[in-house]
């Protein structure tokens, strides 16, 4: 859904912030570093390889989450 809502913006079809590819970008860098330090983190405390690629997703997830009620409010 966020997919579909950014492509639609960057294509005219809906309103969007001016700022929103931008900010596209910055989320995603930001998501990386912290899924990157959340994985150290679990690793070093001996988690399992599964609980290892859990919390490396829960930065994407949450801001997966924020995005889509963001950009499902701007319709």
């Amino acid at each position: 859904m966020v997919i579909g809502l950014r492509v639609a913006g960057m294509l005219g079809l809906i309103a969007q912030a001016p700022g929103e590819p931008f900010r596209m970008v910055a989320e995603k860098q930001a998501a990386a570093s912290e899924s990157l330090y959340a994985m150290a983190q679990a690793a070093s405390r001996g988690a399992s390889p599964e609980q290892v690629l859990s919390e490396a997703l829960r930065p994407y997830d949450k801001r997966i989450s924020a995005n889509s009620r963001r950009l499902t409010r701007q319709l």
